[in-house]
């Protein structure tokens, strides 16, 4: 073999050798930890606007209970009432059956006495009839007016609960997913912060209660639609420690929005909410330029800047 052939079948097999290792290569190259926590805030934040819309049907899902039970209570006298007028009516058909209102008109426009007063019973016969049957159509109206509002009420109940099971799913698929991510980042699927070991400030009134609350839930994990002391999740947070101050809110960032009186950011006192990412995630105010929130799935509650994520806005609990 020439020299000139030679060069150029050591080429091929050059040229062979890395067609088959570079992209090979280049396949395995694994994320720097940079990327996957990058990618974990972005799932993160993804799966909280998930779980807040979860909270929000769930809210919705009380409401409609709510007056699913309303409703119930109301068709019992209603029902009472049109079973009356059912049994007047009927037993005004029954007399008539047996005397024959027809005979009676005629008894009384042909009887004796004067034409008056027999016109008189006439009228009042007919107007006592009129009554009856009216009273029977209300009652019916009002009963079947009220059972459809029922009946709809509580098929949208059945299509909010099956909507609610398909939520759970894919959070639960997602939170797979995010926990996988985590590990791979760092080692363990969870971290905690630990409680709380410094001294709470003071504050009075309802405010101080339920900034203390949230202060003593550092530590505890993040657990989606979470409102107790085994887990929360951002409004669940929100929404427990301000029950502990006897103040009620929705179990929804978006909602507490909706609930609380909006005030600048000059105006914030220890005890304020303040939300984030467009109403997707709130905090609690605890002062000094400092919030309380449980953040993301895998981490625990912690003490933050007010400054962690750019503020959409703050709000005072009526």
């Amino acid at each position: 073999m020439s020299s000139a052939r030679k060069l150029l079948h050591a080429l091929v097999l050059i040229g062979l050798g890395i067609g088959l290792t570079v992209p090979a290569a280049a396949a395995q190259a694994e994320p720097s930890p940079s990327e996957l926590t990058e990618q974990i805030n972005k799932a993160s934040t993804e799966l909280e606007k998930v779980v807040e819309s979860y909270n929000k049907l769930n809210e919705q899902l009380k409401q409609t209970k709510a007056a699913a039970t309303a409703l119930s209570a109301k068709m019992g006298p209603l029902e009472a009432q049109l079973a009356k007028a059912d049994t007047e009516v009927g037993q005004m058909a029954s007399v008539a059956y047996r005397t024959g209102q027809v005979g009676t008109a005629s008894a009384l426009l042909n009887g004796s006495g004067p034409l008056a007063d027999r016109l008189g019973m006439l009228d009042q016969l007919a107007r006592d009839r009129k009554r009856q049957l009216e009273g029977f159509t209300e009652a019916e109206r009002r009963f079947t007016e009220q059972k459809a509002t029922l009946d709809a009420t509580q098929a949208k109940q059945t299509a909010q609960l099956k909507e609610l099971a398909a939520g759970k799913k894919k959070i639960e698929g997602d939170l797979d997913k995010l926990y996988k991510m985590r590990e791979e980042a760092y080692g363990s699927a969870t971290t905690s912060s630990g409680g709380y070991t410094g001294s709470i400030p003071s504050i009075s009134g309802k405010a101080g209660v339920a900034v203390r609350f949230a202060y003593n839930a550092i530590g505890t994990p993040y657990v989606w639609a979470g409102e107790s002391s085994s887990g929360y999740d951002c409004s669940g947070l929100t929404l427990a420690a301000w029950r502990a101050a006897g103040k009620s809110l929705p179990h929804n960032a978006a909602m507490q929005w909706d609930v609380v009186a909006h005030i600048g950011r000059g105006s914030l006192q220890a005890g304020d909410l303040v939300f984030y990412n467009g109403l997707g995630h709130v905090a609690i105010y605890v002062g000094s330029g400092k919030v309380i929130h449980a953040p993301q799935a895998g981490e625990s509650v912690e003490l933050a800047s007010v400054d962690m994520m750019t503020p959409y806005g703050y709000g005072r609990v009526r």
